[in-house]
């Protein structure tokens, strides 16, 4: 059994559970802007965004006393590799579903983590 956090710990748990979603958001905003604007320039933010969040994750997890068994701490870093790669997997979605109405324009090479 878990054991319950303590009232000293509230104010961490709210102010990095309030990160984790404002630094999750930012990331994926950055990583669609870049996208978007072809500015690879944003990439660095994104990633750093999303350094942000893995902070903001272990801060909120060992206030919440997840980090103590191992079965959370499996959620823990599914949820942190589901934020790294959800932005990647919607980019390229979004032009898989799109490539229809660009056809006779020309081809836009899809690159994985900007690597070429």
């Amino acid at each position: 059994m878990i054991e319950p956090a303590s009232l000293g710990n509230f104010f961490t748990i709210f102010f990095s559970s309030a990160m984790v979603i404002v630094l999750g958001a930012l990331y994926a905003l950055l990583f669609a802007f870049s996208r978007l604007k072809g500015d690879s320039r944003l990439i660095p933010l994104a990633y750093l965004s999303y350094a942000g969040l893995v902070i903001s994750t272990l801060f909120l997890a060992d206030a919440a006393n997840l980090l103590k068994h191992p079965f959370w701490v499996v959620i823990v870093v599914f949820m942190l590799v589901g934020y790294l790669l959800a932005p990647h997997a919607i980019w390229h979605l979004c032009v898989g579903t799109h490539v229809a109405e660009h056809a006779e324009a020309e081809p836009v090479p899809i690159k994985f983590f900007n690597v070429e």
